[in-house]
């Protein structure tokens, strides 16, 4: 990667002069939106700071999912996003719920529009699921990213962008699609103006789709409405706001996986095979609102007033069949209703400033949120029999009678924060970015059980500082330090709360951008600790000598700070337009994350992951025909269950390669079909659910065809 990258830089400096005034243009309307670039890249991104800064002067690895390779891709929902994007992979659970992770920590939130929607994982309301119909692009910075989330893990932030209403004129596309195991869909997506002066102009997007699965019994409905208006109050005014709403309707999800053992042996299970029974059912909607003021002062200040409220309902009636029966399985019924809502402020101002003879740029920005979240339960009256046999078992379970809604858990989640970054031209080839975070953090709440807990964290400072230095005219050379904060809730042996753990994320590389910003290039070094981890209190315990038992804490336990787990290595990536006509994307991640002690840590998550796709519009007179294709490779990921023998048995899925295709010709600008076949080689893989040691299969082999016209 360094040696293409710097291979790329001296072309540009003997050859690139005709070329780049070519691409200026186009490269010109990267950054606030990737529609209509037809680009595997983008200009800025704001993810990682608030400051208006290239990819190339970001000193931290981010990488944009555009809406180009979105379509080549046929990526669907962010799950497919984490999927194919670089340093990030998942973890899934079983067929309706999933971990994000990158670097070797959980991913808990995601970002829409710069704003985190953080969720309770056990409690899965689809987010896996979103729609990227709405969305314009996706935005990932990786490492720790305190400054512009709050609090988190030092992973990454996954940021979906808004489609905009933009076009005067009336624009749009219409599709329809078909594919493996019945799935059948369609989109729509139109904007027009709204007005003769075109200062006020809507859009509107829909997308449906429906069909089964791999999966016995498994079927999925899936729709989403997004309206948007755009609506120039002035010259240099602008509210943008918008609605959507998002339902998933899932049939026989499973709750769990497939055992790993079945009668006292190790079992190599049918893709096919389930846990779920024909009753099951986990629905979820999500409606979101959002308003945003914008307004350009004519010295170049900008300042931004945004509002949104999100809204999470799901609702399950659910079976769980687990291994501790012999001969068969032993099941248990549940049914969950949830609620989340989430309401979030903000405020924004950016800008240049002069000093010392050199221009500057400075931004402050307050912002405020409020989740409640809620969760209430039916008892199963009934239904809590084996399964003797079930290796014939086909979802053929009674449904249980159930008790009426009965209240379950709920908490409350305020945070509250004031930032500064400024980006400061120390010579023309230098520049220093520094910044910092002040956040009010609370959580509390309590459940049927009669547990309760209460977390605080008041004034947490989380710093933010990178330096860029421009090697070459296309190459520049960083480094940064960045971290963020996770209040926990457990407690000394003086009874109070421990401090928040610390996630510190340090990285140095280099970054290129060549052809006029058409492609990026980066190699980067990180190292991220996580301080102040709660382990148990040798000395205070109810077994230790003489006993000592803190009241209020689980099991009277007291806990300490410690350093925390450790992830350190290397990543490459490079993106955009390789010549006229081929896109890649190409992105290689490996760590190496253990605790304290040195041993490994969170071996559910590859050490090694390798993403790649390519797309290329042949020349000539078969310039109507674009093929592609890419690999997904990951390395070996394992962990311990408890096995019938009573002993800790590694459950391990060997390093594995997904191969995706495509292929698209246009017969003419307006119309155009599409062939995408993803695991084409049918790699039969498995995630790893570590907790109860049961496994969840991954898709086989699949072919989707779509067929698109814009007008």
């Amino acid at each position: 990667m360094l040696a293409l990258m710097v291979g790329l830089a001296a072309h540009g400096l003997a050859h690139g002069e005709t070329v780049l005034q070519e691409v200026t243009v186009q490269a010109q309307e990267l950054g606030e939106t990737t529609e209509g670039t037809e680009a595997y890249t983008t200009g800025k991104a704001k993810t990682a700071t608030p400051l208006s800064m290239s990819l190339r002067d970001t000193p931290q690895s981010v990488s944009v999912v555009t809406q180009q390779r979105i379509e080549d891709q046929d990526l669907r929902t962010i799950l497919d996003v984490v999927n194919n994007a670089t340093g990030v992979s998942v973890n899934r659970y079983e067929t309706s719920r999933a971990q994000f992770n990158a670097r070797g920590f959980d991913i808990n939130s995601l970002m829409i529009d710069g704003v985190p929607t953080i969720w309770e994982q056990p409690w899965s309301s689809g987010e896996i699921f979103s729609s990227l119909a709405m969305y314009d692009r996706v935005e990932l910075v990786r490492g720790a990213n305190g400054l512009m989330t709050g609090a988190g893990d030092p992973s990454a932030s996954i940021n979906m962008v808004h489609k905009r209403a933009r076009s005067k004129a009336l624009t749009g596309s219409v599709e329809v699609s078909g594919g493996s195991w019945n799935h059948y869909g369609a989109q729509a997506d139109v904007s027009a103006a709204l007005n003769s002066a075109g200062t006020v102009r809507g859009r509107l997007v829909a997308d449906y789709s429906e069909g089964d699965s791999w999966v016995n019994l498994l079927a999925d409905k899936q729709q989403t409405l997004y309206g948007t208006m755009d609506v120039d109050l002035g010259d240099n005014t602008v509210l943008w706001f918008g609605v959507s709403h998002q339902e998933n309707d899932t049939d026989s999800p499973m709750w769990g996986g497939l055992p790993v053992w079945y009668n006292g042996a190790r079992v190599d299970w049918s893709r096919s095979k389930t846990v779920s029974a024909h009753w099951s059912r986990w629905d979820s909607t999500y409606d979101n609102y959002f308003a945003n003021l914008e307004h350009d002062f004519d010295n170049g200040w900008h300042v931004k007033a945004s509002y949104s409220r999100g809204e999470r309902n799901a609702d399950s009636y659910l079976l769980y069949l687990f291994t501790y029966a012999s001969p068969g399985l032993n099941s248990f019924p549940g049914s969950y209703k949830t609620k989340t809502v989430q309401d979030d402020f903000s405020l924004q101002v950016n800008g240049p400033f002069q000093f010392m003879g050199r221009s500057h740029e400075l931004a402050l920005g307050y912002v405020r949120s409020r989740q409640d979240f809620g969760a209430d339960s039916r008892a199963a009256l009934s239904g809590y029999g084996g399964i003797p046999d079930f290796g014939t078992y086909d979802g053929d379970f009674a449904e249980p009678v159930w008790g009426p809604l009965g209240f379950y858990q709920e908490s409350e989640t305020r945070q509250e924060g004031v930032y500064t970054a400024a980006r400061f031209s120390l010579a023309d080839p230098l520049h220093l970015i520094v910044g910092a975070r002040l956040s009010n953090y609370q959580k509390k709440g309590h459940d049927a059980f009669g547990s309760s807990s209460q977390v605080e964290a008041e004034r947490e400072l989380t710093p933010y500082a990178g330096v860029v230095y421009d090697v070459t005219d296309n190459i520049s050379a960083y480094a940064s330090y960045t971290d963020i904060f996770l209040p926990q809730s457990e407690q000394d042996r003086n009874a109070n709360y421990l401090n928040p753990i610390v996630g510190k994320s340090a990285e140095t590389g280099l970054k290129g951008e060549f052809l006029g910003g058409r492609l990026n290039a980066s190699a980067a070094v990180f190292r991220i600790q996580q301080d102040n981890l709660a382990v148990a209190d040798p000395g205070c315990s109810p077994s230790a000598t003489p006993p000592c038992v803190v009241s209020g804490t689980v099991n009277g336990q007291a806990y300490i700070e410690s350093k925390g787990a450790t992830s350190k290595g290397f990543e490459l990536e490079m993106s955009g337009e390789l010549a006229p006509g081929w896109n890649a994307s190409i992105g290689y991640t490996q760590y190496k994350a253990t605790d304290a002690a040195g041993a490994e840590v969170n071996t559910l998550y590859p050490r090694k992951l390798l993403r790649t796709f390519t797309s290329y519009r042949l020349p000539g007179a078969l310039n109507k025909l674009t093929v592609g294709g890419g690999v997904n490779w990951q390395d070996d990921i394992y962990t311990y269950a408890l096995s019938p023998a009573a002993v800790n048995e590694r459950i391990e899925q060997k390093a594995y390669a997904l191969v995706n295709l495509m292929a698209r010709y246009d017969f003419s600008k307006q119309l155009s079909a599409q062939l995408n076949v993803s695991n084409a080689s049918d790699e039969k893989y498995f995630d790893v659910f570590d907790a109860y040691g049961a496994i969840t299969y991954g898709a086989p082999r699949s072919v989707t065809a779509s067929v698109k016209y814009k007008f």
